[in-house]
């Protein structure tokens, strides 16, 4: 091998070393309370960055046609009076739509937005729990401060008179520290992730529920026979943690998580179970049990919601 071929090959075989060892470092494990260990791949900064610019450009389209509507609107109706009235209705409308953009697409099922939807991106708690409502609201309020806040005092700051040099450099340095902080820490966090306690992570795409459901074999369905009391216990959270366990957990921590769940159910362990089987089979009667509770058009979203009459339409 000459040695242009050599030096590519040795190239090649540090980029190859570089990139896995990146990847090896966007892994975290976290611990649910159920027991179980979920692997979970952290987003990259350029990934949040797109998703933010995808976001930035659909609230920039809502904006303008929201102002076109306001002007053109009240232009009608509000007399000599409608650029005061159409400035006070815009400033109100824009101040909804950055607060709450972010804030009502995340407390949805896919805690994401639509440009993290494109990117195949969510947001998940750090500790494993569910994730609240609370900590959503926190980490969007941080947002105000990070980045809307210098920006507006940026652009609309001096309005007599522009800003001064020192005044400028300052609001540069704080919106620089805030935007480029997920690149210089090992979690990829901003300031609103480290208040509320929130990771943006890669949303996989799952197909193991259709393997681990076909993989139930009839004998294995008849063996275990769940009371509807039973199957009620828990709900879509559980039933995807069920599922990474099955996809990811060792037999130690598939035997812990068995363990709890027959102790919930009060299920009594025969003397040839094993959990594997075991936990199969509650999966898959779990799954058929809430599907058939979403075809009438109701959701049980935790062990903790009744899903008694809870619309979809509501969810």
């Amino acid at each position: 091998m000459n040695a242009p071929a050599m030096r590519d090959a040795k190239n090649a075989a540090k980029s190859s070393y570089a990139s896995n060892a990146h990847e090896q470092r966007m892994w975290r494990e976290v611990t649910t309370p159920e027991g179980a260990v979920i692997r979970l791949r952290l987003a990259d900064a350029s990934e949040r960055a797109v998703a933010l610019l995808i976001d930035a450009a659909i609230m920039l389209a809502t904006l303008i046609i929201g102002f076109l509507l306001i002007v053109f609107g009240l232009a009608q109706g509000t007399g000599s009076d409608w650029y005061v009235v159409s400035t006070i209705v815009f400033t109100f409308f824009f101040f909804l739509l950055r607060g709450f953009y972010f804030t009502i697409f995340e407390m949805g099922r896919r805690a994401a937005t639509p440009g993290k939807r494109i990117m195949r991106l969510r947001v998940v708690a750090r500790d494993g729990r569910q994730l609240t409502a609370n900590a959503i609201f926190a980490r969007n309020v941080m947002r105000e401060l990070e980045v809307f806040l210098p920006f507006s005092y940026l652009f609309f700051g001096g309005r007599d008179e522009p800003l001064s040099a020192l005044t400028t450099l300052v609001v540069l340095v704080w919106l620089g520290v805030f935007v480029f902080m997920p690149i210089f820490n090992r979690d990829k966090l901003r300031a609103g992730d480290i208040v509320a306690g929130t990771w943006v992570i890669r949303n996989p795409k799952l197909e193991l529920a259709k393997d681990i459901s076909s993989n139930v074999s009839a004998q294995t369905a008849t063996e275990f026979q769940f009371t509807t009391a039973q199957l009620t216990a828990y709900g879509e959270h559980e039933l995807q943690v069920l599922e990474d366990v099955l996809r990811t957990a060792t037999e130690s921590v598939e035997a812990a998580v068995a363990e709890r769940i027959r102790n919930r159910i009060g299920w009594e362990k025969g003397p040839a179970e094993q959990d594997r089987e075991f936990l199969d089979a509650f999966y898959k009667a779990l799954r058929q049990t809430l599907e058939t509770r979403m075809l009438f058009g109701q959701r049980k979203k935790d062990k903790f919601d009744d899903g008694s009459n809870t619309p979809l339409s509501e969810t």
